[in-house]
């Protein structure tokens, strides 16, 4: 069997479509125990195009090509201050599947018939009408939140995990989905890196879409992706440096790393952020045999080893398989007798997986004390036992700071004051190196830019200070004042080039063009 072969069959087993022994399942929100935050929460739906990307309805049957469309769905803190907002129901969220599968005119008696992911159980019925925490389009609340950017299954919908969405806005985060969806249809081609490619742009996509947002921190970003969303954002976060931590629910990082690997973007030595891994229970032999599935998916973890500039939290969820990492699966999918827990396990332990991804985001994104020591214990020492949770910790070796790290600091700070940032650098890592010639160019280029020119000036002064007898920084320092007009500090620095380098032509012309 080849590799992409391999890969489509673990796909195929992961999300769940196969199974050879189902029961039905009885749950509800109720019974999942979440014990939502001090925030009201406001839930839109709504879609935007990519202009730059096609797209073809596959249900059309046709050739006509379009503008990528992009379905966005939203959590977020709200004030709810009219009784006429509407709050949600279980039934309102699955009405989305029909816009985002293209069957927008779908009877909503179908929905538990349509979708291979739900079925049509009376207790699968009786949960539409439960009511969600959500309102519909309610006014944001005052104020700047984190944001989780989250990155669904295989071909799975924005609202697969809308309880934990609903748990997080809640607790203060805004939360931003769109479906997976294939590069040219609705469709996947099998878990191809061709498909992770497309997926992490739909996510960068969204990470623009933010921007556009009055009430998000865009200083405190994170990601979240559950099963192959979790491997397009392990690609998305080796392209992007606005990302802060990244959470993966059971992500396929951990079983295809080679579709990773075949990106043309991997880069190990851009994967430095905090990241948590959530994974399932070890997998019976009697089901990997049954499905020829490979043993080492109990074990083998490639990204981890693999990873150095990045602290890791690796979990495992001992009565959770698969499919329960998601509100969908929770509520909807059919137990495996083979390997499943009871449905009371899996919803105290969904819970628990929401209670740690709350946690972990408290920790990195809004860098609380009690939640950073959360998440640093072991499960026993947070109350949990060594047979509901294990854990695994990583820490970070120290990456090489170099002029470039150093230029990031200067350039949020505008590039003011930078010899004392330049000084409290040292202190942590006195091993950088600052080269006169980077020095040079990087201010002599921002101050040929007149908007840019004080910059351009503390840089070429950064640059004295540590090379206090370079007659050619004097001389860049007199060209950038040169260029702006102002003449008597051009001349000034002019002379002091001179003073250390007689034979500075350039100095002497200046002079004289000055004089004249």
């Amino acid at each position: 069997m080849d590799t992409n072969s391999k890969t489509i069959r673990l796909i195929i087993f992961i999300i769940g479509v196969v199974l050879s022994a189902v029961s039905y399942g009885q749950t509800s929100l109720k019974e999942i125990g979440l014990k939502a935050g001090k925030y009201k929460i406001g839930f839109k739906h709504y879609t935007v195009i990519d202009s730059t990307r096609t797209y073809r309805i596959h249900n059309e049957f046709n050739n006509r090509l379009i503008e990528r469309p992009i379905p966005i769905s939203i959590w977020y803190p709200a004030k709810i201050e009219h009784s006429n907002s509407e709050q949600l129901t279980v039934l309102n969220y699955l009405e989305i599947l029909k816009e985002e599968e293209e069957w927008k005119n779908l009877p909503n008696y179908f929905l538990l018939d349509w979708f291979p992911y739900l079925w049509n159980t009376p207790e699968n019925k009786a949960q539409l009408s439960e009511k969600v925490n959500a309102f519909f389009n309610p006014a944001p609340q005052n104020g700047n939140f984190p944001v989780v950017v989250y990155a669904p299954s295989y071909q799975a919908s924005s609202i697969e995990n809308f309880a934990l969405f609903e748990y997080l806005a809640s607790n203060g985060f805004i939360i931003i989905s769109s479906p997976s969806r294939g590069t040219d249809t609705r469709w996947l081609e099998g878990g191809t890196t061709r498909d992770m490619e497309t997926q992490s742009r739909d996510v960068e996509f969204l990470l623009k879409e933010i921007s556009t947002y009055e009430n998000i921190d865009l200083e405190k970003v994170a990601l979240m992706g559950f099963s192959f969303g979790g491997l397009s954002n392990a690609i998305t976060v080796m392209k992007n440096k606005t990302i802060k931590a990244i959470v993966s629910l059971d992500g396929t990082e951990r079983y295809n790393y080679t579709v990773l690997e075949k990106s043309p973007y991997f880069n190990l030595d851009k994967f430095s952020i905090p990241y948590i891994h959530f994974a399932q229970k070890e997998i019976p032999k009697e089901v990997l045999t049954t499905e020829k599935i490979s043993e080492e998916v109990n074990y083998k973890f490639q990204l981890y080893n693999s990873l150095e500039y990045s602290n890791i939290h690796r979990y495992r969820f001992h009565d959770l398989t698969h499919s329960y990492f998601s509100s969908f699966g929770v509520l909807f999918a059919n137990r495996d007798k083979r390997q499943d827990k009871s449905d009371d396990k899996i919803m105290a332990s969904y819970n628990l997986l929401c209670q740690h991804t709350l946690q972990f985001l408290n920790a990195t994104l809004k860098n609380e004390k009690m939640a950073i020591a959360f998440i640093e214990n072991k499960p026993v020492a947070n109350g949990f036992s060594d047979s509901l949770i294990s854990k695994q910790t990583k820490k970070a070796i120290e990456k090489e700071f170099t002029y470039k790290d150093f230029n990031d600091l200067a350039f949020k700070q505008d590039y003011q004051d930078l010899i004392p940032l330049y000084e409290k650098t040292m202190v942590n890592h006195p091993n950088l190196e600052l080269q006169e010639g980077m020095l040079n160019t990087l201010g002599l280029r921002l101050s040929f830019n007149s908007e840019k020119k004080g910059q351009g000036y503390n840089v070429l002064l950064l640059a004295l200070h540590l090379n206090p007898k370079s007659a050619n920084l004097y001389d860049s320092l007199a060209e950038a004042y040169f260029y702006n007009e102002d003449y008597q500090n051009a001349i000034l620095n002019y002379k002091k080039s001179l003073e250390l380098n007689p034979e500075n032509q350039n100095a002497i012309d200046r002079l004289k063009q000055l004089k004249e």
